[in-house]
């Protein structure tokens, strides 16, 4: 049996950074060696793992950007020499009708015609579901919870806004390819009755089928049934299945240390710029016992010293008699994300939000932080990069989709990068446990 040396098997492309960081995680639970890199990495530069994760930050910007660079992705991953490759997308299919799900999967799927074994190559699935966190399909609906997309919060995305449940409405809306349906009742009985499905789907004309989903059975189901497809998209739950292919091929060795990470000292904090209702839960369940900062965007609008200001706070807290970690943070309810999306428009104050705790992460490194928990996809990406790191390799798992990791160089960082909707109300509290082994 071969193992990770022969060259790494999995290549991924996500389209933002914690989104990149779930998925690695999925893969280390099914004992892939998993290393991140944070945007595409020189033509050049090699990386050993069993599966490869390029981290983008392309969920919103405009659809020619993100498929220019996932196609550069694509190509970095394909030189290292990857047999099958998987777009991210968050479990809330977070998207526009302008894309950008719709574009990146059609520029992936006519990058990698013909080199597959299936028919016509052209063919993928589309499946966000994550029943762990609460994301399930049905008859192509999606539902977070109990709650369709539309009337889980999600309708009031700043930047997404969700405002239908019917996934392949969704997804038709951003491409001219034909969606279809892979149905529940096909996926119930099996990896065999879902490829005779895809099949029939190419037949019609389907390039892309959203797949449903009630239980992590369900996705292990559908993983298996998709050995064959050169490119797989959704969510990180669908990855569940895809390690036990390259297994049962005899690629693939067991192991039980895919997850393992040096042990960092070093100061802790916490950076929160997500407005979701799991990461507003999280700063209030923080701030009933410890120091907290709340950045202001409308001031730093207005030039205050609003960096200098959170710094000063962590520093009293860091050399206080018994020091404590931070948070600091600019997560808002819904009403203030919009009365400041009014006042500055809606990219000046999220880019606002960004680079102020990306300035900030930049000044508690200098104060000695080596160990950062970080909530929102875009306050993630705007972090990693101010602290100019570029590989990252996955540890375990801290709560579902949010692992820890390591920075990969001479003077590592540990990090949580966690999407805005997931992680429990004590996941900050519990993130820095992790980051400082005691978990």
């Amino acid at each position: 049996m071969t193992d990770s040396k022969s060259g790494p098997l999995l290549g991924c492309i996500a389209d933002d950074f914690t989104g990149a960081t779930d998925l690695a995680n999925m893969l280390v639970r099914g004992g892939m060696r998993t290393v991140q890199t944070i945007g595409v990495p020189e033509s050049g530069e090699h990386v050993e793992a069993d599966a490869l994760v390029v981290a983008l930050k392309s969920r919103t910007i405009p659809a020619a950007d993100a498929v220019a660079q996932s196609l550069a992705a694509l190509e970095w991953l394909r030189a290292q020499g990857c047999r099958q490759f998987f777009f991210k997308y968050c479990s809330t299919f977070d998207s526009t009708d302008a894309g950008n799900i719709g574009p990146v999967t059609d520029a992936l799927l006519d990058a990698l015609q013909g080199s597959g074994t299936t028919p016509d190559n052209g063919f993928t699935i589309a499946c966000p579901a994550f029943p762990e966190n609460g994301r399930t399909i049905y008859r192509g609906h999606l539902f977070v919870g109990d709650a369709l997309l539309n009337e889980s919060g999600m309708e009031n995305h700043p930047l997404t806004p969700m405002t239908d449940a019917n996934l392949v409405r969704v997804l038709q809306r951003q491409t001219e390819s034909k969606v279809g349906l892979a149905r529940y009742d096909v996926v119930a009985k099996g990896a065999s009755s879902v490829r005779e499905s895809f099949a029939a789907l190419r037949s019609d004309g389907v390039r892309m089928a959203i797949a449903d989903a009630l239980s992590d059975a369900d996705l292990y189901t559908l993983g298996e049934a998709c050995s064959d497809l050169p490119l797989v998209t959704g969510g990180s739950g669908v990855a569940l299945g895809l390690p036990a292919n390259f297994r049962r091929a005899g690629l693939l060795a067991d192991t039980t240390d895919a997850g393992q990470l040096p042990r960092i000292g070093g100061r802790s904090a916490v950076l929160a710029g997500s407005a979701s209702k799991a990461t507003n839960a999280q700063v209030a369940a923080w701030r009933e016992s410890r120091p907290a900062f709340r950045i202001d965007p409308l001031a730093a609008a207005r030039g205050e010293p609003v960096t200098e200001q959170a710094l000063a706070f962590a520093r009293e807290h860091f050399e206080a008699a018994q020091s404590q970690p931070v948070l600091i943070y600019a997560t808002a309810t819904p009403d203030e994300v919009k009365a400041v999306q009014h006042e500055l428009g809606v990219a000046q104050a999220g880019h606002l939000v960004e680079n102020t705790l990306a300035a900030i992460a930049r000044g508690l490194r200098e104060l000695g932080v080596r160990k950062f928990v970080v909530a929102g996809g875009e306050t993630s990406g705007a972090v990693v990069q101010a602290l100019g790191v570029r590989t990252l390799r996955i540890g375990a798992q801290i709560d579902p989709g949010v692992p820890s990791t390591a920075t990969i160089d001479s003077a590592p960082l540990a990090l949580a990068l966690k999407s805005g909707n997931f992680g429990a109300s004590d996941f900050f509290a519990k993130a820095l446990r992790h980051l400082e082994g005691a978990e």
